[in-house]
């Protein structure tokens, strides 16, 4: 049997976080604004009022080709999720909500940015709706991301087992994620650990449960 797994892209694979906290330096300084009130969700700490981040994004707009510019949060990683994909077996796409900027399309642009970093003629969405949607039409087996609303989506509206990438250890997960049976990982490099001991001999079934297992979701599993 051939997995079929999505990644997301941003926060996942490519460090946007890191780019856009560079081009805000450069329009606002390093001086962090007063609260917006509601606050405004900042890229990587920098608080921006909601003009602000609209002044942001309208400037990433402008970059040419920039969404081919942002660096690998962990090096390796694509290529290794490349050798891993070729070696299983596994029918990797990637999904990604990436606006237009200028320059050639945010989809071209991704694939390119795959391609840079070791993955061999990549397949790759540009999505606007629902991830659960998604995974339902698309008949994937696991969906990988960093947001835990995307999760909770895949995990209400597919079939799809999906897991979370949370890194940051000081921040407390949504209740809804345990009991929805959502997998946590610290990083995509254990992600890809846990995935690559599954074997395609052991039929869909044995998989699961053995993925399952190793994300610490066996009771939710049996439950």
């Amino acid at each position: 049997m051939a997995l079929r797994i999505a990644f997301d892209m941003d926060g996942v694979l490519a460090d946007m976080e890191a780019a856009l906290v560079d081009q805000a330096e450069h329009l606002f300084g390093e001086t962090p604004v007063e609260d917006a009130d509601p606050p405004a969700r900042p890229p990587a700490g920098i608080r921006m009022t909601p003009r602000q981040e609209r002044r942001l994004w309208e400037r990433v707009k402008t970059i040419e080709n920039f969404w081919e510019s942002l660096p690998e949060i962990e090096p390796g990683v694509v290529a290794k999720l490349n050798d891993l994909a070729i070696g299983r077996g596994w029918e990797v796409i990637f999904l990604t909500k990436r606006p237009a900027t200028s320059g050639v399309t945010a989809q071209l642009q991704t694939q390119r940015w795959l391609e840079a970093h070791g993955f061999v003629l990549p397949s790759v969405y540009v999505v606007q709706g629902s991830r659960g949607a998604i995974a339902a039409a698309l008949a994937l087996d696991f969906v990988i991301d960093d947001r835990p609303e995307n999760c909770l989506d895949v995990a209400t509206d597919s079939k799809a087992r999906a897991i979370l990438i949370w890194r940051d250890e000081d921040s407390q997960l949504p209740r809804a994620v345990r009991r929805l049976g959502i997998g946590v990982v610290r990083s995509v490099g254990q992600c890809l650990d846990i995935l690559g001991q599954l074997q395609a001999d052991e039929g869909p079934q044995g998989m699961m449960t053995r993925v399952l297992r190793l994300l610490g979701l066996k009771e939710a599993a049996e439950a």
